[in-house]
């Protein structure tokens, strides 16, 4: 094994209609125009020196070591800056620049420490290699006179000299190391897109700083890694590299962290991960990351993992380690038991959106199979499944249109009920470079979100709508659309059914739909909101993206159909730049939904009652399914509190903490007779479980992951699985214990099995997935894979357009309770915080916090970090306020990361009238100064404590 090799050409790639046809080093070369001579070389096989130069980051031309001879030309020029031109004579390599590029080199070595040997980058050392490059041998300037490398000079502290700036966890700053090429402050502005940093002081004086002088923790900074990853020396490193040496093999597999799907090289020492590093041939990331996918993985060895079966007769009880072979065994046997006390329906399971699509797929195929019911649900359905319904219904297929690559050309970019700067960072990059290139921002949503303003961005147009009204708003836009004749007339007839578009024209024409109609409730001033319309609808190609903030609501599904219904009026739909773009929150929430997970789908988006679609599973799997829906993860609770429920098999998923009504919750979960949680971690949900299986990282297992632009890609194992097992394993072992056989011995044969019977992955394998990333739908009419849907015609045939009439929430503000709560994420935290809280990343994010506008907290006496009380009619719950102008009057908002905050205690049962999505994102709620925790915070944090007790093993003999 050995690293996976990458070539760094010095300057990005061109795309252009002409090619150039140049000599270099007297061999004839062909490339696009706009390439530089240094690209042309390296594509040729010739490394020409550089330092100041990568091939992520635009030319500079400031380090000098890139000199190159081209005939006709005076002087030296750069060849990182230096373009191709046809017929141009270039020489790389000749004595004159032999002696100018060691010169240079004197320079940058005069002073550098010159402890090689003991340096963390020793052997991954760009300037060290460069040296050798260029024949360096000897230096004449010496040390000594004024540096930045010693402390002391002369006996006397050295002015110039600056400690090393270790505030940040993940990584560290060495200035006396630092050679100015100005490759992390580039980093920063044109990849990451934050400008955190800056080059500080002038001539000898400069060196790189964080901000306004700032240590690197205290700074804007994001610890997105592009600065660290950009250094071509050891002055910015990766502590873990400090501390374990540099790598010696890697291996590419996909971040487990939010739906954008980054490739990453894990770099590996033996069995001990050194780092992860962004692959810079990820079709999503192209060699990005954020901080989280970069730098928080360290939970994978955190104390507090079980990596042993633990099982118990009640909670009350303390676990007992006991063998796989028990813990499995005991687990069927109270599944058998269960279903022979209390029917077939009285038992059924959850898949996770954490875990592959192949250990997905089996999870369902246990329970449709094994134990005979449709009784399978998701965490997927209580974030996207409104997205899968509303886009099924006017679309065709159940997923966005686009890859992401699109948005590079989009001309107006909408974002509605997201947050990707917080949520899908890597993405959020990439669209904050198209928006300092000169596209257009509209921001729906009722915080300001920092993409609302940010360095060299800021919005067209922020529309702060009354959370619940996203229906009203998208539909007073299609009102201005329709009504100002501003609809792309030419694309409607021949690609959308007329009579639904007629009906859906007349429906919003109406003036009780304009914007002055609307402002009353919407809160959104109608002026602004008819030119946010028409910018949409004029502004060329544009592109629609949302997440939570839409599905999330008891009218998530008419929302996005609403989305569809905007997009189709104007022709956004099947063609770059355009599209409607659900932002998928959890690493393979798209491909739990896509493998099956929803009670009344099979793999496919297929319904169980189809007799065709059903007959393909019962022929490959020997058994007969059941072909009525099974209950939904709410349906399975309130069941459970009746006495018809009485075991559940949930893989990967915290449901008590990610679920809303924590009580309710609870309460079904302490009525089961058989909890079995698989997870990493003795989670929220494990309190109340009777059978712990502990689970495997992404580090330790091979499958696929599908992000949110469709894409399917590998997941690779670096290290053996410390629990024993992969997850897909631990299902097949439970399923050969209940008499369903399974027998695979590899998680490929599990994805041939997916082929064989789903459509869309028809033509996927991993004999393919090795050498590409594929985009479904692959099958026989897309056999290369589909980045864009609906280029020719829609999935459905004609594009549906549906009438989406308001209908506000039930959940209603009033005097007992006057503001409306709603949630969302931070960059440094990731859904429940399992994985991420066991990481530095609790540095940026030690609790969840409630903001508060300020009018509100001096109404009702909060001070800024005061603890206060959010109750509502489902229940109360304390923590610390933030009081902020970032959401508006009347609008109180936290996240959801820490189990101590316990948020979902208060968010009700309100849901999507399609789909039950649970309307997290409105509750009327009271906010009020407390002295502390909660009654029900302190008793749930004294049971859990107890409950998640392991009894000592007794000495062996």
């Amino acid at each position: 094994m050995s690293l996976v090799p990458e070539t760094d050409y010095g300057t990005p790639a061109r795309h252009a209609d002409k090619n150039v046809t140049l000599t270099i080093d007297g061999e004839t070369i062909s490339v696009p125009l706009g390439t530089s001579l240094m690209r042309a070389a390296a594509e040729m096989g010739t490394k020409i020196p550089k330092l100041c130069a990568t091939d992520s980051l635009e030319p500079f031309g400031s380090c000098r070591m890139c000199l190159v001879e081209v005939e006709g030309m005076r002087g030296t020029p750069a060849s990182c800056t230096t373009l191709v031109a046809e017929g141009m004579v270039v020489k790389t390599q000749t004595d004159r620049l032999a002696k100018l590029r060691r010169g240079v080199m004197e320079l940058y070595i005069s002073d550098h420490p010159l402890d090689c040997l003991t340096c963390s980058a020793n052997g991954d050392c760009e300037l060290q290699d460069t040296a050798g490059e260029v024949g360096l041998r000897e230096v004449r300037y010496g040390q000594h006179g004024e540096n930045h490398v010693h402390p002391h000079e002369h006996g006397a502290p050295n002015p110039l000299f600056m400690e090393k700036d270790l505030s940040n966890p993940y990584f560290q700053y060495d200035p006396s190391k630092c050679i100015v090429c100005s490759r992390c402050v580039r980093a920063c502005e044109e990849v990451q897109g934050t400008f955190a940093l800056t080059i500080a002081g002038r001539g000898f004086d400069s060196r790189v700083s964080p901000s306004q002088g700032q240590d690197f923790f205290s700074s804007e900074c994001v610890s997105c890694g592009a600065c660290v990853q950009a250094c071509p020396t050891a002055t910015l490193m990766e502590k873990s590299v400090v501390a374990m040496g540099v790598p010696e093999h890697s291996k590419v597999t996909t971040c487990a962290y939010c739906g954008v799907g980054c490739s990453f090289k894990a770099e590996m020492r033996g069995e001990e991960l050194v780092r992860m590093v962004p692959w810079k041939d990820g079709k999503a990331n192209h060699g990005h990351s954020c901080v989280k996918g970069r730098f928080a993985y360290g939970y994978a060895n955190h104390r507090e993992r079980i990596t042993s079966p633990m099982i118990r007769a009640s909670t009350s009880e303390p676990w007992r380690e006991v063998s796989w072979e028990e813990a499995i065994a005991h687990t069927a046997s109270e599944f058998k038991r269960i279903q022979g006390k209390y029917g077939r329906n009285s038992v059924g399971g959850i898949t996770s959106s954490r875990c592959t699509n192949e250990e997905t797929f089996l999870v369902q195929k246990l329970i449709r199979a094994g134990f005979g019911n449709n009784n399978v649900d998701t965490c997927a359905r209580v974030c996207h499944s409104p997205t899968g319904y509303g886009l099924k219904t006017t679309l065709g297929t159940s997923a966005g249109t686009q890859d992401f690559d699109s948005v590079e050309e989009a001309d107006v970019i909408l974002v509605i009920g997201a947050n990707p700067t917080d949520g899908h960072p890597v993405f959020a990059s990439r669209m904050k470079k198209r928006l300092r290139e000169g596209a257009d921002l509209i921001v729906i949503d009722p915080r300001r979100i920092d993409l609302v303003k940010t360095p060299h961005v800021e919005a067209a147009h922020h529309l702060p709508l009354r959370p619940g009204t996203n229906v009203a708003v998208l539909t007073a836009m299609a009102h201005v659309i329709v009504t100002e004749g501003l609809i792309d007339e030419a694309y409607v007839r021949e690609r959308c059914d007329l009579e639904a578009f007629q009906a859906w024209a007349e429906f919003v024409s109406d003036a009780s739909r304009s914007p002055e109609a609307t402002e009353p409730m919407t809160r959104v001033p109608a002026d602004d909101l008819r030119a946010a319309a028409r910018l949409y609808a004029t502004g060329g190609r544009a592109a629609i993206y949302y997440g939570l903030g839409v599905t999330e609501h008891s009218q998530g599904s008419t929302t996005v159909m609403a989305i569809a219904n905007l997009a189709m009026a104007t022709g956004n739909i099947g063609k770059r730049g355009a599209g409607v773009n659900p932002l998928r929150g959890q690493n393979n929430v798209q491909g739990a939904c896509d493998m099956g997970s929803f009670p009344h789908e099979l793999s496919g988006y297929r319904h169980v009652s189809d007799d065709t679609a059903r007959a393909l599973f019962e022929t490959m799997w020997g058994v007969e399914l059941d072909d009525e829906p099974g209950m939904r993860i709410p349906n399975m609770l309130d069941a459970a509190v009746e006495g018809e429920f009485k075991g559940i098999y949930i893989q990967g998923e915290d449901i008590l903490q990610s679920d809303p009504n924590t009580r309710h919750v609870t309460a079904g979960l302490a009525a089961m007779e058989c909890v079995v949680v698989q997870d990493l971690f003795l989670n929220e949900t494990a309190v109340h479980a009777h059978v712990f299986l502990p689970g495997s990282t992404f580090l330790e297992k091979d499958g696929t992951f599908t992000n949110a632009e469709r894409r399917i890609q590998r997941v690779r194992r670096v290290m053996k699985p410390k629990n024993g097992y992969a997850d897909w394993e631990i299902t097949q072992l439970l399923a050969n214990a209940l008499g369903f056989p399974m027998n695979y011995s590899h998680p490929s044969e599990i994805m041939d099995e997916i082929a064989a019977l789903t459509p869309t992955f028809a033509g996927v394998s991993y004999e393919r997935l090795e050498a590409e990333s594929l985009q479904w739908p692959v099958n026989e009419k897309a056999p290369l894979g589909t980045p864009l849907m609906h280029m020719e015609g829609f999935v459905r045939g004609k594009g549906l357009f549906v009438v989406t009439e308001y209908v506000p929430t039930d959940e209603k503000v009033g005097p007992r309770f006057p503001l409306l709560l709603t949630t969302g994420r931070i960059l440094s935290q990731y859904n429940v915080g399992a994985q991420t809280r066991r990481t530095e990343n609790v540095m940026w994010h030690e609790e969840d916090l409630l903001e508060i506008h300020p009018h509100d907290a001096e109404e009702r006496g909060i001070r800024e970090g005061a603890f206060v009380k959010v109750a509502s009619r489902a229940g109360d719950t304390t923590l610390r306020a933030k009081i902020t102008d970032r959401v508006a009057p009347g609008v109180v908002y936290t996240t959801f990361h820490h189990p101590l905050t316990q948020a979902n205690v208060v968010t009700t049962d309100y849901s999507d009238w399609a789909t039950n999505c649970p309307e997290y994102k409105v509750t009327a709620v009271q906010v009020s100064p407390s002295n502390g925790p909660t009654d029900w915070q302190e008793r749930y944090n004294s049971f859990a404590e107890t409950s998640r007790r392991v009894a000592q093993a007794e000495p062996a003999e």
